[in-house]
C-alpha cells in the first residue's frame, strides 16, 4: 500500500478509495475480455490509424505513389491521373470511418453506463443528505433551537424527484427561444 511522504506509516489514500480503484480497474479489464473479436479488431485498427506510425506510412506510400507517377523519373507511370490512388484512398476512408464509428459506439455505451452510475450515486447521496437534514431538523425542533424553525428545512427534508427535475429542465428549455445564428 502506498504511504504518505510526510508520514510513512499513514496511507496516501483511504482503503475505500484503493478498493474502488481496484474494483473499477477489475471491471474495465472484465469488459475488455468480454468484447467480441470484431470489437477488438475495430479497436486495434482505430488505435493504429490514430497513430503517427500510420501517418508516416501514408506519407511514404502516397508520396512514393505521387513521385512514381509524376513523370519526374525515368520509370513507367501506372496512374497518370491519380484516379487509382484517389479510389484506394476513398475506399480506405470508408472502412476506417466505419471502424472508428464501431469503437465510438462502444465508448458511447460505456459513457452512458458511467453517466447512469453517476446519476444513481448522486441520487443515493442526495437521499442520504435529505435524511440527515430531516434528523438534524428534528433534533433542532426537539431542542427548540431557532434553526429548527427555518422555512427552507421543510423543503430540504423532501427527497428530490429526478423525473420532476428532468421535466422542469425540458419545460424551461422549450420555453426559451431558440438561438438562430
Amino acid at each position: 500500500m502506498p504511504t504518505s511522504t510526510t508520514d510513512p506509516s499513514r496511507p496516501i489514500m483511504a482503503d475505500v478509495v484503493q478498493r474502488n480503484i481496484r474494483s473499477l480497474l477489475d471491471r474495465r479489464a472484465a469488459e475488455a475480455r468480454a468484447r467480441s473479436r470484431q470489437e477488438h479488431v475495430a479497436d486495434a485498427i482505430t488505435r493504429f490509424t490514430g497513430s503517427m506510425r500510420f501517418v508516416y506510412i501514408h506519407l511514404a506510400l502516397f508520396g512514393g505513389w505521387i513521385l512514381w507517377n509524376s513523370g519526374w523519373f525515368p520509370v513507367r507511370r501506372f496512374d497518370r491521373s491519380y484516379v487509382v490512388l484517389a479510389m484506394l484512398a476513398s475506399v480506405e476512408a470508408i472502412f476506417l470511418s466505419t471502424f472508428v464509428l464501431i469503437s465510438q459506439n462502444r465508448m458511447n455505451a460505456q459513457a452512458d453506463d458511467r453517466a447512469e452510475l453517476n446519476l444513481q450515486i448522486s441520487l443515493l447521496s442526495e437521499h442520504e443528505v435529505t435524511r440527515i437534514v430531516a434528523i438534524v431538523a428534528a433534533i433542532a425542533r426537539k431542542l427548540d433551537l431557532p434553526e429548527g424553525q427555518d422555512p427552507e428545512l421543510e423543503e430540504l427534508e423532501q427527497d428530490v424527484r429526478p423525473e420532476r427535475v428532468i421535466d422542469a429542465m425540458h419545460a424551461q428549455r422549450e420555453a426559451q427561444p431558440e438561438d438562430v445564428s
